[in-house]
C-alpha cells in the first residue's frame, strides 16, 4: 500500500457506511484508521433505525393485546412502562456498539474516539491537534436532524435524537413533519398512550410516496386517534409550567407536553475542512460525488447520507462496501440507485419500490395499474378495522413491473423479496406465473389479474 503515510484509508465517521468501508477496506489489507466523535455505529445503530424498530414493536403490543380477544384469549389490563423499555432499548444498543466495534478490530481498523476533519487532500487533523496523513480518506459524517428557520420557542422543540432518551412517556405530544420520522413517530406514541396531534406543511403526509399510500396511510393514522393538520406550520411554541402551548400558522392553539420537529435531515458537511482542501458540495447540500463516490478531490471519497443520493442505511452500507472494493479491492464498483425498496414502519406499515403511479404516467406512454383493498384474514375475527392496500404500476407496453406499493402487517418483508424480482426486470407475467401462498396477504400480489386503470392504451391503438 501507500509508503510515506501513516495510513492507506482514515474514515471520518463510524456510522454504517463508514464501518462497512474501513472493515472491508482492512480485510483487503489495507490500514486502516476510523474516527468518530460520538458512538460508534451511527445514526441508525445508535439513534435511528434499529432503536426506532424497537420501540415500534413495543407500540405493537397495544394492538396484539386487543386482537386477542377476538380468538379467545383473556388478556388481563395490560400495563406499559416506559422506562423499562427505554433501559431494555439501551442495552440492546450498547451490545450493538461493541459489536461493531469488535467487527472493526477484528478487520485491523484502528478507532479514533475523536472529531476529525480534513486538512489537505491527504491530512486529517483530530481535535487535540494531531495530524494523520492518508493515502486515501472517506467522509462518511451522516446528516442531522434539521428544525428549519428559526420561530419563538424553538428551543423547547426535541427531535428524534431527544425522543429515545426521555425520561417519561409524554401525555401530549405534537409532531410537526410528514416524512418517515414523523410518521413513525406518531404512530408509536399514539399506540403506547399518548395524544398525538401531527401537523405538516404539505397537502397530505408522505410526500413523494404514491397518493393511494399516502391517503391510506392517513386516513389509518385518523382513524387510531392521531390528529393529522396538514397546510399548516408551528409558528410558536411557549412555556406554560411543564407543559408547551404551541401557535399554529392559522392562530390555533394546541396544549401538549412535548413538541418534536421532525422536518428533514441536513448532510453533515460544516466545519469539515472541505471547501479549504477543494472539496465541492453539491446543490442539493451533500457532497459532491461521482459514480464512484469520488469527490472533486481524486483521493477523497463519500458516502452515504453526507452525500444526499439516497438517504437510507442499506445505501449507506452498499456504498461504503463498493468504496472499498474498488480502491482496495482492484475491482471498480458502481452502487445502481434505481429501484432501492424502502419501509415505513407506521401503523399500517408501509413498503414500497420503483415509480408510483405518477411518476410512471409522466415517464410512460402506457401505463396500468393494479389494486388491491381487503380486510386480513387477522382481522375477522379480531374485529380490527385495518385494511390491507397493494398496487402494481405496471409499463403497459413492455409488462414490466415499474413499482410495487404495500400498505399493512409484513409490508417491510414483502417488499424485501419483491425488489429482488424488480431489480430482475420481472413482468407482469411473470407475477402472473407464480403460485399464490394461501391463506397469506402477500398472495394478493400474484392474483391481481383486471387493471384498475389504463392509461394510454386508447391513444396507442
Amino acid at each position: 500500500m501507500a509508503a510515506g503515510r501513516d495510513v492507506d484509508l482514515f474514515v471520518i465517521g463510524a456510522g454504517s457506511g463508514g464501518v462497512r468501508a474501513a472493515r472491508v477496506a482492512g480485510e483487503h489489507g489495507a490500514r486502516v484508521a476510523i474516527a468518530e466523535e460520538y458512538r460508534v455505529g451511527g445514526t441508525c445503530v445508535i439513534r435511528g433505525c434499529v432503536p426506532k424498530k424497537l420501540l415500534v414493536y413495543a407500540s405493537r403490543f397495544a394492538q396484539e393485546f386487543e386482537d386477542a380477544a377476538g380468538f379467545g384469549w383473556t388478556v388481563p389490563e395490560p400495563t406499559f412502562d416506559w422506562p423499562t423499555l427505554i433501559a431494555n432499548k439501551d442495552r440492546e444498543i450498547d451490545r450493538l456498539e461493541g459489536a461493531y466495534v469488535a467487527t472493526l478490530a477484528k478487520a485491523g481498523a484502528e478507532i479514533i474516539r475523536s472529531r476529525a476533519t480534513v486538512e489537505d487532500a491527504h491530512t486529517v487533523r483530530l481535535a487535540d491537534g494531531r495530524r494523520v496523513t492518508a493515502e486515501y480518506i472517506l467522509v462518511a459524517t451522516g446528516g442531522s436532524p434539521s428544525f428549519g428557520p428559526p420561530i419563538p420557542g424553538i428551543e423547547h422543540v426535541i427531535s428524534s435524537n431527544e425522543a429515545f432518551h426521555l425520561e417519561a412517556m409524554p401525555r401530549r405530544i405534537l409532531i410537526q413533519g410528514g416524512g418517515y420520522i414523523a410518521v413513525e413517530f406518531a404512530c408509536i406514541f399514539a399506540a403506547l398512550g399518548s395524544r398525538v396531534t401531527l401537523v405538516y406543511r404539505g397537502e397530505s403526509i408522505l410526500r413523494g410516496f404514491d397518493d393511494d399510500v399516502r391517503h391510506h396511510v392517513r386516513h389509518a393514522m385518523e382513524e387510531r386517534g392521531i390528529d393529522v393538520i396538514c397546510g399548516r406550520t408551528v409558528a410558536e411554541i411557549t412555556q406554560s409550567g411543564a407543559a408547551h402551548p404551541v401557535k399554529l400558522s392559522d392562530d390555533r392553539w394546541i396544549d401538549v407536553d412535548k413538541v418534536m420537529f421532525a422536518t428533514g435531515r441536513l448532510p453533515n458537511v460544516k466545519g469539515l475542512g472541505l471547501e479549504a482542501a477543494g472539496v465541492k458540495v453539491a446543490p442539493n447540500g451533500g457532497i459532491a460525488v461521482n459514480e464512484l463516490s469520488q469527490t472533486s478531490v481524486p483521493n477523497i471519497y463519500a458516502v452515504g447520507d453526507v452525500t444526499n443520493r439516497v438517504n437510507l442505511t442499506p445505501v449507506a452500507i452498499r456504498e461504503g462496501h463498493a468504496f472499498a472494493d474498488t480502491v482496495f479491492g482492484g475491482r471498480p464498483v458502481k452502487v445502481d440507485h434505481a429501484n432501492v425498496p424502502t419501509a415505513v414502519f407506521a401503523d399500517p406499515e408501509v413498503g414500497v419500490i420503483g415509480l408510483t403511479e405518477a411518476q410512471a404516467r409522466e415517464r410512460y406512454p402506457q401505463v396500468d395499474i393494479y389494486k388491491a383493498n381487503f380486510r386480513p384474514l387477522k382481522a375477522t375475527l379480531s374485529g380490527n378495522r385495518s385494511r390491507v392496500m397493494m398496487k402494481l404500476v405496471v409499463d403497459g407496453a413492455s409488462g414490466r413491473v415499474l413499482g410495487c406499493h404495500i400498505v399493512g402487517e409484513g409490508a417491510g418483508e414483502m417488499i424485501q423479496v419483491f425488489g429482488i424480482a424488480m431489480k430482475m426486470g420481472a413482468t407482469k407475467a411473470d407475477i402472473d406465473a407464480t403460485m399464490a401462498v394461501h391463506p397469506t396477504s402477500a398472495e394478493e400480489l400474484v392474483t391481481m389479474r383486471k387493471p384498475a386503470a389504463r392509461y394510454g392504451r386508447e391513444a396507442a391503438e
